[in-house]
């Protein structure tokens, strides 16, 4: 026992040592345990563990005699590469020393290098220099022999390729060089451009230009005379080598630049062909309208407007028959009549940038000047299709200080527009009040003119320039609009009594037409258009919540909704007064008909003929006459939202004061049938194909009252059954809101329903 004890005794383990013993005891243990038996294995356990002592010995011999050697190994080749890196280092010595010795040697023949260099560099620029002055004097002299030739075609390419070499010249700091090229190109466009414009002048001339009469009077320009053909042919070649003087012309020739202020946007200059074209017709528009001339007046500003649009049509054909085809052989973009418009229109730009500021606050003349200038770009544009890239009228009109005044006087002229049109005694009448198919809207003119007005301001700034510009302008409208609600506002607060009368009408009419005007406007391109450009505008400022971006951008508003609102609003609160008024009325003429002997009426069978009750019909007449008065004087939109809020509150009326406050006996039942089937519900049935759904709560009430007993009593059992919360259902037993639906009542509620089951008078006895 004392050896079982000893042998179980546990072994701890020194982790701080290499612990022998511990590791004899695992090995113990896993070996032998606790089966003394294995005991006998003793002997081949001690034989295994000395071959494993053997081979660890000669493993370690092993590794003892190898890991020297490999130092050994290590040490050499480190004593190697510390030898080839003095060898090295010896080199280099030596060969930085060469070099530093030959550069010494060669320092004074890299300086005489570098002069010979700089002086071949200089010598290679002087020769480049003369070649440049060589090649400018070839073409000089080349341009001079076909002078004296007379091949002016050739001296005309020559000049252009010359100025083309000007062109390439511009980067250069020889200026002399540059003055030079500049010079004789100078020198040679001055000659071409006199002789040929002389000979041009002359070919037109004998075309009897310029046609300052209608087109059918030009006798020549269109004709065909028998030296025509030689005409045209010279026509074509002189504008052809006017047409090669272009660049040349361009690089001396500074256009007539308007001041920045005006933001012109660039535009190339005008043809040289199409220059002299236009001078007798620049020198006439120059001697009638500007100095001390009689034609020369601020106050008629059609003058000259219509003259120049006159000289466009004139010369239209011409240029379109005669001259487009010479550009098109020549291999020009240009539109000979668009460029003909384009240099007319910048004397008009040049007219008005000097007559504006002499009228600026005079309000007749410039809103004279203004409806002037918007006549004559409509014309320009419709007729003649000016293109709205080029500068034009609106861009003189677009300056700061003149767009200003233009805002200030539109509105002013406007205001007084309003005024004029509200104080009108036909302001209230509808234009078309005989005309039944165009009457639809009923509307008042002072509405129709105020739209009218709208749209009229809409035409005269949709064809401003910048986006910014037709914002402001969109503001305008928007004040305008906001103003003319209000002046709707005041006159309604003093009709508010007569609130059924003909003027109350007109002015919701006119609310109604005016916000369903605007709701159209906001579907248009233009004013989608707008809408995009004041997105931009306000996320730049970051002037609205990122909710109201996301609503412009994605088209759920418009630019007038605001408008909208409040006209919508206004239209609400004027409909609701009506609809309160004629349900006072109908009120008042319904305490008769709320106090009938509902209970003691008789039945049906005992009458021969079913009639009105008498006590109904001052209701009746109320609610006939009123919507007959408010069919004739509302357009039909507002008629509809009129009678349907009515019918609702008269339905409700009945239904609560009437129904719910009575009970009914079976001839009581009938009779209320009778006279809401047979009487309310057809004065309405102008209006709708169904009137009783406008009447639910009458409907279905007169149902329920007019059940047969033995259905009412079916019912009555179905609705108490649910109401006692049973949870299971008689067999073939329906549902309470079934069983409803299946006699056609659906808005009433299942309480409702019962107490309508308990307003009938007569119930049988069935002994409960």
């Amino acid at each position: 026992m004392a050896t079982v004890a000893i042998r179980k005794k546990e072994v701890t383990r020194d982790l701080d040592h290499c612990d022998i013993p511990y590791y004899v005891s695992e090995f113990v243990e896993r070996e032998v345990g606790n089966d003394y038996d294995s005991l006998r294995k003793l002997d081949d356990l001690i034989d295994k563990l000395s071959e494993n002592k053997k081979q660890l010995e000669e493993q370690v011999l092993t590794v003892s005699s190898e890991v020297p050697k490999r130092i050994q190994n290590a040490l050499k080749n480190a004593e190697d590469s510390k030898k080839s890196l003095s060898q090295l280092l010896e080199e280099e010595t030596l060969l930085s020393d060469s070099i530093n010795s030959h550069l010494l040697k060669a320092q004074p023949w890299m300086e005489d290098l570098d002069v010979l260099i700089s002086q071949v560099e200089e010598i290679e620029r002087h020769l480049s220099y003369l070649k440049w002055i060589s090649r400018i004097e070839e073409l000089s002299d080349s341009i001079q022999q076909y002078l004296m030739t007379n091949n002016v075609p050739e001296a005309a390419s020559t000049l252009a390729f010359m100025a083309e070499l000007d062109i390439k010249l511009q980067e250069s700091s020889c200026s002399h060089l540059l003055a030079f090229v500049r010079s004789t190109v100078k020198f040679w466009h001055k000659i071409l451009k006199d002789k040929l414009s002389s000979d041009f002048e002359e070919v037109l001339t004998q075309l009897r230009w310029p046609f300052v009469g209608p087109p059918q009077s030009q006798a020549f320009g269109l004709a065909a005379p028998a030296s025509a053909p030689d005409v045209y042919n010279n026509l074509e070649m002189l504008f052809c080598q006017l047409l090669k003087l272009q660049t040349s012309d361009e690089l001396l020739t500074k256009p007539k630049q308007l001041p920045e202020k005006y933001s012109l946007p660039p535009s190339p200059p005008i043809i040289l062909p199409i220059q002299i074209m236009l001078n007798p017709l620049q020198k006439r528009f120059k001697y009638h309208f500007t100095g001390n001339k009689q034609t020369n007046v601020l106050n008629k500003p059609e003058w000259y407007l219509t003259q120049v649009l006159m000289w466009i049509g004139n010369h239209a054909k011409f240029l379109e028959d005669k001259i487009q085809p010479i550009l098109d052989k020549a291999g020009s973009a240009v539109n000979a009549g668009l460029e003909f418009s384009r240099a007319l229109v910048m004397l008009i730009l040049e007219k008005l940038a000097a007559d504006i500021p002499c009228l600026l606050y005079d309000d007749t003349l410039f809103c004279h000047l203004v409806d002037e200038v918007l006549l004559f770009e409509r014309e320009l544009y419709s007729v003649h299709g000016y293109l709205s890239s080029f500068p034009s009228c609106m861009h003189i009109l677009s300056e700061e200080s003149c767009f200003q005044r233009w805002l200030t006087v539109e509105k002013k002229f406007a205001l007084q527009k309003m005024d004029s049109m509200l104080s009108s005694e036909a302001a209230w009448i509808s234009q078309y009040k005989d005309i039944t198919d165009v009457d639809e809207m009923k509307v008042p003119d002072c509405a129709e003119t105020f739209m009218t007005l709208l749209l009229v301001i809409t035409d005269r700034y949709k064809n401003l320039p910048t986006a910014s510009r037709k914002l402001q302008f969109l503001a305008l409208q928007k004040e305008l609009v906001d103003d003319f609600r209000i002046r709707l506002t005041q006159v309604m607060k003093e009709e508010t009594r007569a609130s059924l009368g003909f003027r109350y009408c007109a002015i919701l009419n006119a609310v109604n037409y005016i916000a369903t005007v605007l709701a159209d406007w906001a579907d248009n391109v233009f004013f989608l258009q707008l809408q995009q450009a004041e997105l931009e505008v306000r996320a730049e400022s970051n002037a609205v919540s990122k909710l109201q971006l996301g609503q412009l951008a994605s088209m759920e508003s418009s630019v007038f909704d605001e408008m909208i609102n409040l006209l919508e609003r206004l239209k609400h609160d004027m409909l609701t007064r009506q609809v309160d008024h004629v349900f006072r009325e109908v009120k008042d003429a319904a305490k008769l008909y709320k106090k009938e002997r509902w209970l003691s009426l008789p039945s049906q069978a005992e009458q021969a003929v079913m009639s009105l009750s008498s006590t109904a019909c001052p209701m009746l007449l109320t609610l006939r006459d009123r919507l007959l008065q408010l069919e004739q004087q509302l357009c039909h939109s507002l008629f509809k939202i009129f009678w349907q809020m009515l019918a609702e509150k008269v339905d409700t009326y009945i239904y609560q004061e009437v129904i719910m406050a009575n009970h009914f006996n079976e001839g009581g039942a009938a009779q209320l049938q009778f006279d809401m089937s047979r009487n309310l519900f057809p004065l309405f049935s102008h209006y709708c194909k169904r009137p009783e759904n406008y009447f639910k709560h009458i409907k279905e009430a007169c149902i329920i009252l007019n059940l047969n007993i033995g259905s009412a009593l079916l019912l009555k059992d179905v609705l108490q059954s649910a109401s006692e919360h049973e949870t299971a259902l008689k067999p073939n037993q329906p549902s309470p809101t079934a069983a409803l639906n299946e006699l056609g009542v659906y808005k009433l509620a299942q309480k409702d329903v019962e107490i309508l089951l308990n307003l009938r008078a007569s119930w049988p006895n069935t002994g409960k």
